[in-house]
């Protein structure tokens, strides 16, 4: 007996070799609720990068992903980091449109949860995020909405990095 069957596969980008920001690799696939998924920027408006630097409570944070729930950014770490860290939170951007705007951020280590927030509010302020990645073969960032007011809900992972396995 065979089965036949026609499809596209797509080939991963290549695990990170060194250490780094989310914000310079490729991503194997990125959904984001309204506008592009934003580098090293708060809000899309337009093109990919035509955002506000991302920043929490005045201070600004030079690398990251902005995002707008729902949102699902996966990248490939071929099981070759061991930290992910960043700072998740509503960024100052949206902060400043409204106070209504509320999140909640999962990351995923191959379609298992390693962490999720609370409720992200700007009232509460971004959370830092150190987790275990080794082993992991794609990384999840997954952010969702939280009180069913989609308007506000621009959330920023500041500074997300991985480091890799020595």
């Amino acid at each position: 007996m065979r089965y036949a069957a026609t499809g596209t596969a797509t080939t991963p980008p290549p695990a990170p070799t060194r250490d780094g920001y989310l914000s310079d690799l490729p991503w194997i696939s990125a959904v984001n609720g309204w506008g592009p998924v934003e580098r090293d920027a708060s809000n899309g408006k337009n093109a990919a990068g035509d955002g506000t630097p991302i920043s929490f409570g005045g201070t600004p944070y030079p690398k990251g992903l902005g995002v707008h729930a729902y949102s699902d950014v996966a990248f490939h770490l071929g099981g070759a980091a061991d930290r992910f860290t960043a700072l998740v939170g509503i960024d100052d951007f949206s902060a400043r449109q409204s106070s209504v705007g509320a999140t909640r951020a999962t990351v995923y280590g191959d379609d298992r949860i390693l962490h999720t927030t609370g409720v992200l509010t700007a009232a509460t302020g971004p959370v830092p995020l150190d987790l275990d990645v080794r082993g992991v073969r794609v990384l999840r960032l997954e952010v969702t909405d939280a009180n069913d007011r989609t308007s506000f809900d621009h959330t920023s992972w500041a500074l997300a990095r991985v480091t890799v396995v020595q």
